[in-house]
């Protein structure tokens, strides 16, 4: 049995190279806020869906890099913020005109991170109160610099 040693240590190379290429996970909530992460990985890009104990969505973010391409029309500007250390602003989304339930609380932001790395943020309240305490968590939010670097 001289293989079993070869091959072994092949499946543990492979295993290695594969935990080295796992997708890292979405950046940490606070305990105290309640949500929980749903993550997406694919190339190029992960999106983090954070949502409350009853499923209802409130936060996505979604990292890559390639700039999401979205139109931020100065109109549609609300409050300044911050991600990443970067300086930002809140938008409402353009819906084409339509204006769902809570589309007034709404915000959507691109954040440039570095060269080739973009940070997308969408908010989706149920009232202003937790517009403000969605924009802090956001605001918050820790990236780690290696998941910035893999664009993740």
């Amino acid at each position: 049995m001289k293989f079993a040693p070869v091959v072994l240590s092949s499946l543990l190379f492979v295993a290695a190279s594969a935990c080295a290429q796992a997708p890292l996970d979405c950046p940490s909530l606070p305990a105290s806020s309640g949500l929980q992460w749903q993550q997406q990985a694919q190339s190029g890009f992960l999106v983090c869906r954070a949502a409350t104990s009853d499923g209802r969505e409130v936060l996505s973010l979604m990292l890559s890099q390639r700039d999401p391409g979205i139109p931020l029309t100065r109109s549609l500007r609300q409050e300044k913020g911050s991600f990443a250390g970067e300086s930002m602003y809140w938008y409402q989304p353009d819906l084409g005109g339509q204006e769902p339930p809570g589309y007034a609380e709404r915000r959507i932001s691109v954040v440039k991170l570095d060269k080739g790395r973009y940070a997308q943020i969408a908010l989706y309240p149920d009232s202003s109160q937790e517009l403000g305490t969605l924009q802090q968590l956001a605001q918050g939010m820790n990236l780690t610099p290696s998941a910035v670097a893999d664009g993740r």
